[in-house]
């Protein structure tokens, strides 16, 4: 399988918890579907103190695994919104 690309895309969006609607980081999105997983390289801004733990509500939003052999949060579904 072919690694994510290291620059990755310019355009950026906000991470949102659905529960309490706190900002959770800053991510470089490609492409225009759900937001499925979040490359750990591609985030611009960490406003989390636990990874993958909503620092306001402290509800878990995402799962920290590989995907591709590249670090990633695997989101669990209906946990975070994004504009």
């Amino acid at each position: 399988m072919a690694k994510p690309n290291k620059k990755g895309p310019t355009k950026t969006v906000d991470v949102y918890c659905a529960k309490c609607k706190a900002q959770l980081f800053k991510y470089r999105k490609g492409g225009k579907g759900a937001l499925v997983k979040c490359f750990k390289e591609r985030i611009s801004e960490d406003y989390t103190q636990l990874p993958c733990v909503c620092p306001n509500c402290e509800q878990q939003f995402a799962r920290d695994t590989l995907v591709r052999g590249t670090p990633a949060f695997k989101m669990i579904g209906g946990k975070v919104t994004f504009k």
